[in-house]
């Protein structure tokens, strides 16, 4: 499982570096034929790993009932996000995964609330939660690089 904890915060520091240098305005473009822009897709990733892996253990998230609720799957993306909240996304994006590592470390996951995915996948244990999250969070990532290269184009 340390594995794919790496894997998390790998990917986590690739989004980082990919959107790197990108204006708010770039964050907030929603690209012709997309339906959210490339900084709701940074806030999911956040929203979507605490879900998976703390809700559906019966865990508390570490984040805002409202900024869950902004970002999770389903949600519509009818606002402009401002730079001090692109900045907390960011800091939320690499904390988190530490968390997880520490508190996946000192074994607080102790149930599990089964969870059949829209990717026709059943998640039963918090060590599914992990490694579907990574196949979540690549997905996502790649969605981005290609909202990215449209916004350059």
């Amino acid at each position: 499982m340390q594995k794919q904890l790496e894997i998390l915060t790998t990917t986590r520091t690739n989004v980082l570096k990919a959107i790197e240098g990108l204006t708010l305005e770039e964050l907030n473009t929603i690209p012709t034929r997309f339906k959210n822009n490339i900084i709701w897709n940074v806030a999911h990733l956040v929203v979507t790993q605490q879900l998976l892996c703390y809700k559906l253990s019966g865990l508390d998230m570490y984040l805002q009932n409202e900024f869950v609720d902004k970002y999770k799957k389903g949600s519509e993306v009818d606002f402009e996000v401002t730079q001090e909240e692109v900045d907390d996304i960011k800091k939320q994006l690499s904390e988190l995964p530490k968390q997880l590592v520490d508190d996946y470390n000192n074994s607080i996951f102790k149930s599990f609330a089964e969870y059949p995915t829209s990717y026709n996948f059943t998640l039963n244990s918090i060590e599914d939660a992990i490694q579907f999250n990574n196949v979540h969070e690549g997905l996502h990532f790649g969605y981005m690089m290609a909202m990215k290269k449209v916004i350059h184009n």
